[in-house]
């Protein structure tokens, strides 16, 4: 850790783009101007460890949905096809188509 110490008013540089400046003491705070490339993320500590968290929390939860998918899809290939379709029924499997009804092909409903 390099440690300086600066007065009011003075600067630190980062690189060739990030500068520090004290911009004021008071008792134990101080406050700090940062000019830094706008895609140069700032941000409190607290609040960077809290979005590491988050994002940490929230990986894990996808890779444990995709993982949770995988294994349904796996199941769901390893059954067996439970129930075939009329198309594949030999013409004897296939249900009677009712001979005596009233309404043939073509037939307008009673109404």
């Amino acid at each position: 850790m390099l440690i300086l110490t600066r007065k009011l008013g003075e600067s630190v540089t980062i690189g060739d783009d990030i500068k520090i400046t004290i911009l004021g003491v008071r008792g134990r705070q101080v406050r700090l101007g940062i000019i830094a490339p706008q895609k140069v993320t700032i941000h409190r500590e607290e609040i960077y460890f809290k979005i590491q968290e988050e994002n940490k929390r929230a990986a894990d939860s996808a890779v444990y949905e995709v993982s949770r998918i995988a294994t349904m899809i796996k199941e769901n290939q390893e059954k067996p096809q439970e129930a075939a379709s009329t198309s594949d029924l030999s013409e004897t499997d296939k249900p009677e188509k009712n001979k005596n009804s009233k309404r043939g092909r073509g037939a307008k409903p009673k109404g």
